[in-house]
This record gives C-alpha cells, structure tokens and sequence, in this order.
C-alpha cells in the first residue's frame, strides 16, 4: 500500500548539447506524484491514526524542498553557462553540475526528499511529467 500526492511547478530549462530546440531556454508546466509507503505496514489494519503518512505532511515535505525551490525557476548547467558566457545569472536560476533532463530532475527531487522523509517512510514510486504525454517515472530497484 502507498500513499500518493501530486504536484504542479512551472521551470525552465535549456538542455545543452541537445541538437533540437530544448537547447534553448524554455519552460513546462511539470506534474509531479510522489508515491510513499511506511518501512513496515502491518499485516491487518493500520493502528491510529490509521495513516501510512498525513497527506498534509508529504505536502510539506514535497512543498518546502521542491515546489518552493523550483517553481518559476530556470534550471541550467555548467556546459550552458561556459557557452553562453554573456547570460546573466538571475536570483531564480540555478546551475547544476549535469544538464537538467526530466531524468536528472526526477533524480535530484528523488535526493532532496530522501533526506527530509520521516525515518519510517520510505519513497517507493515518483513520475515527473514534462508535457502532457511525456514522463520520466522512477521505482526503487527490487
């Protein structure tokens, strides 16, 4: 059993290296579901509250570590800015090691949560959509 919360962000993005038009600066409208579960669900029903995690909770969590940071964002990399040395960095950009790829993305939402989650809560699925009919989704390995 796992309790899911989905979330909206607008961010832009440049993808440098990228033959086609995402190598210039651009931005989604980005649909994000965390999935979580508890480390031990009981065998029978969940004792009180009755609750793997309150979704006010994974709201929080979700809002102040990813919504917060990233919404009206731009997200580029290292590469960008050594080729396109005239661009100014603005106070809502941020320049990352790696080009932000809806993987990479997924992937960096997946470290900050992974430290902010309770002890006994552990992620089990993400899906970060780009565009309506595209996503990158992520399950642990088995």
């Amino acid at each position: 059993m796992e309790v899911t919360k989905i979330f909206s962000f607008e961010m832009a993005h440049a993808i440098q290296g990228y033959q086609g038009a995402c190598r210039h600066i651009h931005g989604h409208s980005y649909i994000l579901h965390i999935s979580v579960s508890h480390t031990q669900l009981p065998s029978g029903y969940l004792p009180d509250p009755g609750f793997i995690i309150d979704f006010k909770q994974l709201k929080q969590i979700v809002k102040s570590n990813v919504i917060d940071r990233f919404d009206h964002s731009l997200v580029v990399s290292q590469a960008y800015l050594k080729e396109h040395p005239g661009f100014l960095i603005q106070e809502n950009c941020e320049v990352w090691e790696y080009e932000p790829t809806a993987e990479n993305i997924l992937l960096f939402i997946l470290n900050l949560l992974g430290k902010e989650m309770p002890p006994d809560i552990k992620i089990t699925s993400a899906k970060l959509y780009e565009t309506k009919d595209s996503y990158v989704s992520w399950m642990p390995d088995k």
